[in-house]
Formats: C-alpha cells, structure tokens, sequence
C-alpha cells in the first residue's frame, strides 16, 4: 500500500467505455492504471463510470444517459476534475466542458501533466513543452469560454475569432522554437554519446514503476532518484559500470506506458536514441504486478516503433520479493486454475523457458539473486566488447571474477 503525503488532492472521477476492442477485465486493468496517474499527478479518485458501447460517441464520447449521470455526480458531490481514459477530440472535449462545467482531462493530458510535474532539466522542460504546445493547439478554441456564445456562422469575423487566430500563431511559433532548441541539444547530447569512447553501451528499458532506478542504483551504486510513483524518471541518466574489471555505460530511460502519447514519443526521441544506439538492453519486467504480460508486450511495441526491437535483450523479471500468487482452497472444485495461480517455479516452465539463460529474476531492493544477475550481464557485455575489440580478449576473463 502506497503511503499519501500531507498533500490536498483534487477531487476526480474516471470515465471508460467497454467496446469491442476492451472488454470489461481490460477497461478495469486501464482504469486502475489510469487511478494510480491521477494520483501521480495529484488527484484523488473518488468514483468511476463506465458504459457499454460498440465505439465512443462522436461528439459526447458516453451516451446522453450516462453523460447525465455523471453529471448529476459531479454537481452533488462537487467534483472539479472528470479524467477520461482515451484521448477526446477537441469538440468532444468543448462538448462534455458546457455539460459538466468542470475540468476535463483525457489520459494523453494526465500524463502530460505529470511529465510538466516532474522534467527537472532544461532538456526534459523543453520536450515536455513542446508536447504540451502540439497538443493544446487544435484545442485553443476550447479555452475561450467567453466566446463560446460567438460560435457558428455569424459573428465569427469579429475580434474574437482575431483572438484566437493570434494565439494559434503564438503557440505555432512556440513549436517552433523548441523545434530549434532541440536540435541544438539534440547536437550537444549526440557530442556527450560521441566524447564516452568505446564503451560498451547497456540500457534499461521497461513499462514505468517497474524498478528500473532502483536496479541502476544497486548496480552502479549511485542515487538516482526513485520512487513508487508513475513516471519517476524523466532524465536519462548514464553511469560507469565496473563488473570484474569491465567497464561499460549504463543508462536508465524514461518508463514507458500503454497508450503512450504521440506527442511524447515525438518529443522524447533524443531521450529515445539512448535506447537506440545501446549495445545491450536490459528489459526490466514487474513480475508482481499481475498484467506484467501486456506490459511486456507494450514496452516490445514501442522498441518496435523506434527501431530497437531487434537489439540484444536479457529480460530481468524485478519484484520477485512483492510476487503473490492466488491459491485454490483444496475443497474448492469450481475455481479454474489460472496464469494467476502460478508459482513463479511455475511460470519459469512456460515461455520463459524459451529465453533460457536471457531471463532473470530479482529483487532489486532486496538484492536478491544481483550475483547471478552480475554474472549474466558480464557474459553479454564481454561477448560484445572481445568481438568489437578482438585484442582486448586477454583483458577480460571468461569466467566471471568478484570486484
């Protein structure tokens, strides 16, 4: 259980939709999701609404009927902020403003949010910004409520829409010129890659909240912040790593997530290109949480996407110390054993089976088993420098040696 701070937290409530794509256990997994980034964020969940339906409404996203029952939800209990699962439209978000008349927030503008909460250097400010100005500026119109009576035909040639044009010009330019800042430190980052010599490059990778920080920081003993909270690191972060007298960089990555913004996968392409241009990936799997599946296959999508699917890869399945699997009492002739009844000797015998000596299991803020984690990535890491440099074999035992 997640301990709160002494933080005010806004009021929210959740809004999904069960379609032909998301069944029930799907929007529910979602929605818990979504619970644990309003929370990241700052907000407290105090409801959820959820409506079956074969695609969102166009203009609405839920039915007429539903829409006034949160509605009615909303004004009795006096929520100020309803968080909807999928990204809205511009016009969808403008319509259910003038139904609801609170703030209305899609998952794309959460995890914006958050990212705004937590870019600590300039580098992550400016994506951050840039995401933020791409995905405000179809939706400008939307925060001129004191205009909303001149919509439509008539009176839209006067001051106001003027208003608006002016700043869409504003935010464009903006784009703009992040655009440029970020090339020119798209450049310096690639000089910094260029100036750290022949290392050989390792890189976490992983769904967010997995434990990859706490895992940097265990293996090169430095204080790289971490927390059990969404998206705790934005900045990569790259470290000198010694293991038995072979050196190599190892750098920890921004968290990935279902549904990931466009935007952001956009902005982030430069935090990205750590990934990209990595020897060896280290794939950090939450074996405890109980979809770590989907969110395997999220994290291979999105190395997919950026061209990095095809990189050497050791999967190490973090958590093993937080793992609980479900029991079936012994009278109990109904219940079906399912994957959520496995034991992890269990699991190890499915599919893992297949990766062999490329999958691993840890705890990270135990240490548990960091000896034989240690002495995988070692093997890796001398296999690819003794091929790149031939005439460093000798350097480097085969057999692994203790620091």
């Amino acid at each position: 259980m997640i301990e709160k701070e002494d933080t005010v937290y806004e009021k929210a409530v959740l809004v999904g939709v069960i379609t032909q794509h998301q069944d029930e256990d799907k929007l529910k997994e979602f929605l818990d999701e979504l619970e644990f980034l309003t929370y990241t964020a700052g907000g407290e969940v105090v409801k959820r609404f959820t409506q079956k339906m074969d695609t969102p409404h166009a203009k609405t996203f839920l039915g007429s009927g539903k829409m006034d029952e949160v509605r009615i939800y909303v004004e009795q209990h006096d929520i100020g902020t309803v968080v909807f699962d999928d990204e809205l439209s511009p016009a969808q978000q403008r319509n259910i403003e003038r139904i609801l008349k609170a703030k209305i927030i899609d998952r794309t503008n959460l995890i914006l949010d958050i990212f705004a909460q937590r870019a600590q250097t300039s580098y992550a400010r400016t994506q951050v910004e840039l995401a933020q100005c791409q995905y405000y500026l179809p939706r400008l119109t939307g925060l001129w409520t004191h205009l909303e009576r001149q919509r439509g035909g008539i009176g839209m040639r006067g001051p106001g829409e003027t208003e608006i044009e002016t700043d869409r010009r504003i935010v464009r330019d903006r784009i703009s010129l992040l655009k440029k800042k970020l090339l020119t430190i798209d450049k310096q980052m690639a000089t910094q890659r260029g100036n750290r010599g022949k290392l050989i490059r390792v890189a976490l990778v992983g769904y967010t909240n997995v434990g990859k920080s706490t895992l940097m920081n265990v293996i090169a003993k430095s204080e790289v912040f971490a927390e059990n909270k969404l998206f705790a690191t934005l900045d990569t972060t790259v470290r000198k790593v010694v293991i038995s007298n072979l050196p190599f960089l190892l750098s920890d990555t921004v968290g990935f997530i279902r549904k990931l913004p466009t935007q952001l996968v956009e902005s982030f392409k430069s935090t990205l290109d750590e990934v990209r241009e990595a020897d060896l990936l280290l794939h950090v799997v939450d074996i405890s949480h109980p979809q770590f599946e989907d969110h395997i296959a999220s994290v291979s999508k999105i190395l997919e996407e950026i061209k990095s699917g095809d990189k050497p890869t050791i999967m190490v399945f973090n958590k093993i110390d937080a793992y609980q699997h479900e029991t079936i009492e012994d009278d109990d002739l109904m219940t079906e054993r399912t994957e959520a009844h496995y034991t992890l000797e269990e699991w190890k015998k499915t599919w893992m089976s297949r990766i062999g000596d490329n999958a691993l299991f840890i705890s990270a803020i135990n240490k548990e088993n960091m000896d034989a984690f240690r002495k995988r990535v070692y093997k890796e890491v001398r296999d690819i420098h003794v091929t790149r440099f031939p005439y460093n074999n000798f350097l480097y035992p085969e057999e692994f040696v203790e620091n």
